[in-house]
């Protein structure tokens, strides 16, 4: 069984709709979900604040590469184009980890790097994924990397009133 931790974010157009559309899209896979947080973009591209969360999601039948192929159609049925390095999109869905039954999936291939290599210094992934599991571990406890990054970074992801529906 292999385990999967996604960040989904969402800048452009009904940015609620294409969260929820990565949701539907995994199915009953999906075993967690984090509230929905606006965030300050980053990167340093000039950009409207994006809509993130974060999915906890499982399915015995995959390894890492076949997340990766799933997060990428997810991406492309929300009509993402990729022009600008860390600039507006429709839908980003981001492996940040991925476990088999014993152990943190670590890999450094061309196409693929697990765990996701600047998780740890992303707010706009932490923050949610301590919502959606509180014990999160990234090589250590997710809520440590969370306190050690600057406030500045932890104060740009907001909570929002709205919720992902499974």
């Amino acid at each position: 069984m292999t385990r999967v931790v996604l960040s989904i974010g969402s800048n452009l157009g009904d940015r609620m709709a294409r969260l929820q559309s990565a949701v539907d899209g995994l199915g009953d896979t999906v075993t967690a979900v984090s509230r929905v947080y606006e965030t300050d973009p980053w990167g340093g591209v000039e950009q409207e604040p994006f809509l993130n969360a974060v999915l906890v999601a499982e399915d015995p039948a995959r390894d890492a590469h076949a997340w990766l192929r799933w997060a990428q159609e997810l991406e492309r049925a929300a009509g993402r184009v990729r022009e600008v390095r860390w600039g507006p999109r429709t839908l980003d869905v981001d492996l940040i980890a991925c476990y088999d039954a014993h152990h943190e999936i670590t890999l450094d291939e061309p196409d693929l790097t697990l765990p996701h290599p600047r998780a740890q210094v992303r707010a706009f992934v932490l923050v949610p994924w301590l919502d959606a599991d509180p014990a999160a571990q990234l090589s250590r406890p997710v809520r440590e990397l969370l306190a050690e990054l600057d406030p500045e970074e932890r104060a740009g992801v907001r909570p929002t009133t709205w919720t992902l529906d499974t």
